[in-house]
């Protein structure tokens, strides 16, 4: 797992704008503590931060096909999991290798397939290559999204980079928020392409982009499609365990110590337990994979349900790593950790955005940032409620009949920091117009049924919406501490598979998750195979209410906060009863002062 950046011109001599590339390359230092490296060639700037996993000796990038006149240049994130099965076809079709590394994998695929070959690849990746005999450069990104990948126009080309930090480093980038992304930022709606950034938009999951003398060209070459569904409810369940542990087997591989995140639910249970399986086939029966949940103190006696957690966590993972037999930690975080502004701004820094979930992101960045101390590689159990149907908006009439994206009913304005009405952002349009075109995406079957059809809108919004955001809030905060995190439930074969099977197989015993529980019968204890959904632990302490009623005072006596903000609406909730504040208008304090963090490190110009 890497950082990529660099920038092509057809109007200016690269070589000459080192400066520019290393500044550019150094600001993803911490996605890639291990290594960096830049390229120039006249047309092109390439730069590399490497987080070493594979092939610890070679794969230093940016990696070039020749030692002397190189034709292509790569800038590579990411792991590309069929790499062994590609690397001996490509031998047979008579190329030679001079590392073990997956980037060449991927370099020597470009030579073989050119724009093709990201269809040849099985993983989580963002790269570039530069071909010099073509001046083309192609950018890629992974089916789902798993990695990122920005882009923005400069002079006689364009520039990218796996975050928008790395883009304000080249001098003809600022950072500059308008109107329109206030929309995409507040209106929580997860558009792909489109940034809060004004000029910075994102290379689209399963698409690339080309970009020569004839200017820019984009195109997908995977997306979700409905296909007929033929498998009875036995066959269908042997196949989504099977698919599933062929992802975890592919995914267990490094050269780096590696770990799961078992939370004590279904997804992360079955995940580990087939993890743990594997390496004991690998290692032998006393190979122990160690495994990560994450508490606060004093949560056993704090905790109190809230619409979006039902119980305590601890206790079910706790039970889970027993009966799987991992060497198992929770690492317990305090709220005043919670509360400390370096913590808090350090994930600000990291998104890149204003938009979190407060003590939710905080907390994960600690968690990692502990689990780094021991593990390089984690993973994860992210994506199974997008692909099995575990949200509640899959089973809630209202949310069914809604004329909205489901979220909205959980974090909409409720939940959303009120932006100030003299702005005149007309979101609420704006999110009709959007729902409107997301709805007209979906993909269907002749003759379906309108639940059907209606649970395929649902389930499709979550996997290309819902999902953007917590696979970005997952890299953003793995990558800022140095640790790589995969997550299986993203192979695009599960994903297809499961997106084709009709609802009333998804929804077979009555509940959420009815596939993934049949396939994991035996893998878990049946007090977590039968435990409702429950999402990221929250801090249910008075005193983290009482601090962050504070920070956010704070942050309302800042004029450019004001500006943004309708402090009319969220200063009630300052005055609330500790013990009293709910969640939603705790995460309207939350992101107050994550916006008076983020306009004081990247001080964007505002164009409203």
């Amino acid at each position: 797992m890497c950082g990529i950046t660099g920038w092509v011109s057809f109007h200016h001599d690269a070589r000459t704008r080192a400066p520019v590339i290393e500044a550019m390359t150094a600001t993803l230092t911490a996605r890639g503590p291990d290594a960096g490296g830049v390229w120039l060639g006249e047309r092109a700037a390439i730069g590399h931060r490497r987080l070493a996993v594979i092939d610890l000796a070679g794969g230093a990038q940016p990696m070039t096909d020749r030692a002397d006149t190189p034709t292509s240049v790569l800038s590579y994130s990411g792991e590309i999991y069929n790499h062994h099965e590609l690397r001996a076809e490509l031998r047979s079709r008579g190329h030679e290798f001079r590392t073990r590394s997956d980037t060449e994998v991927v370099l020597r695929a470009y030579a073989e397939w050119g724009e093709a070959v990201a269809e040849h690849l099985d993983g989580m990746f963002a790269f570039a290559v530069w071909d010099e005999r073509a001046e083309r450069l192609l950018l890629v990104r992974d089916r789902l999204g798993v990695k990122p990948l920005f882009w923005a126009a400069v002079d006689g080309g364009l520039a990218f980079a796996s975050e928008p930090k790395a883009l304000f480093a080249h001098p003809e980038i600022r950072p500059r928020v308008d109107a329109d992304g206030l929309r995409e930022a507040y209106s929580l709606l997860f558009n792909t392409g489109p940034t809060v950034w004004s000029g910075v938009r994102e290379v689209e999951p399963g698409g690339l982009l080309l970009l020569d003398r004839g200017g820019i060209r984009e195109r997908r070459y995977w997306q979700l499609t409905a296909g007929a569904h033929e498998d009875g409810r036995d066959a269908t369940v042997d196949r989504i365990g099977a698919l599933l542990a062929t992802a975890a087997r592919g995914q267990l591989e490094a050269e780096v110590p590696l770990c799961s995140l078992l939370s004590g639910g279904i997804d992360s249970t079955v995940l580990t337990a087939l993890l743990a399986d594997e390496l004991r086939l690998r290692e032998g029966p006393d190979a122990r994979l160690r495994s990560y949940a994450v508490d606060y103190s004093d949560q056993a006696e704090q905790f109190t349900g809230d619409i979006l957690r039902t119980g305590h966590d601890t206790p079910y993972a706790a039970e889970a790593g027993a009966f799987i037999g991992t060497d198992h930690s929770t690492v317990v975080l305090d709220p005043r950790a919670l509360l400390d502004l370096e913590h808090r701004k350090a994930v600000v820094v990291a998104r890149d955005s204003p938009i979190g979930v407060g003590d939710m992101d905080t907390s994960l960045y600690l968690l990692f940032g502990r689990i780094r101390r021991h593990s390089t590689v984690a993973l994860s159990g992210e994506a199974a409620d997008e692909v099995f149907g575990g949200y509640p908006w899959f089973h809630n009439p209202r949310a069914l009949a809604a004329g909205t994206f489901p979220w909205l009913l959980v974090t909409g304005d409720e939940a959303a920091m009120p932006l100030n009405p003299e702005l005149d952002l007309r979101i609420a349009e704006f999110r009709d117009d959007t729902y409107r075109s997301a709805l007209a995406a979906v993909p269907h079957l002749d003759g379906e049924s309108p639940t059907e059809h209606r649970q395929r809108e649902m389930q499709h919004l979550s996997l290309t919406r819902w999902l953007r955001q917590l696979l970005h809030r997952k890299d953003r905060l793995s990558m800022a501490q140095g640790l790589e995190v995969r997550v299986p439930y993203c192979d695009h074969r599960l994903v297809q598979y499961a997106f084709d099977a009709p609802w009333t197989l998804k929804s077979f015993d009555g509940r959420e998750k009815s596939l993934l529980r049949a396939a994991g019968a035996g893998l878990a204890p049946d007090s977590v195979l039968h435990r409702p959904k429950n999402h990221y632990p929250a801090t249910h302490h008075c005193d983290y209410n009482r601090g962050l009623q504070g920070l956010a005072r704070d942050a309302l006596a800042v004029e450019q906060v004001r500006a943004l903000a309708d402090a009319t609406r969220i200063k009630p909730h300052l005055d609330t009863p500790p013990e009293r504040l709910d969640w939603g208008h705790r995460l309207r304090l939350e992101r107050v002062v994550d916006l008076a963090l983020w306009l004081d490190h990247h001080q964007p110009e505002l164009a409203l």
